[in-house]
């Protein structure tokens, strides 16, 4: 496979993280490149994500959520039926 050089501006910040981030899946930034490249042209779009398997800070905060209303079920409110809990929920729109 031939190579070629090429010059990229990007941001400092977003670089050094994306070194970290794929050091950590086992890759360097010019093999990421690559593969990321060679996939978009093989799909003819931007056709994946590559991601560590750590949640982000949205779903932490719900998985908390769950375990604290599993643990201590007393300190939620419960409802007879779907259709009660969106009722009190749409009225408080009101």
């Amino acid at each position: 496979m031939a190579k070629s050089a090429t010059n990229l501006s990007l941001d400092s910040d977003a670089k050094q993280a994306s070194i970290q981030l794929f050091a950590e899946l086992g890759l360097d930034l010019s093999t990421a490149v690559n593969m990321f490249l060679k996939k978009c042209v093989k799909v003819h779009g931007i056709p994946f994500i590559i991601s560590t398997d750590e949640p982000n800070a949205e779903t932490v905060a719900a998985m908390n959520e769950y375990y604290a209303i599993k643990l201590h079920p007393e300190n939620y409110k419960r409802y007879a039926s779907f259709k009660d809990a969106m009722d009190e929920v749409l009225a408080d729109d009101a």
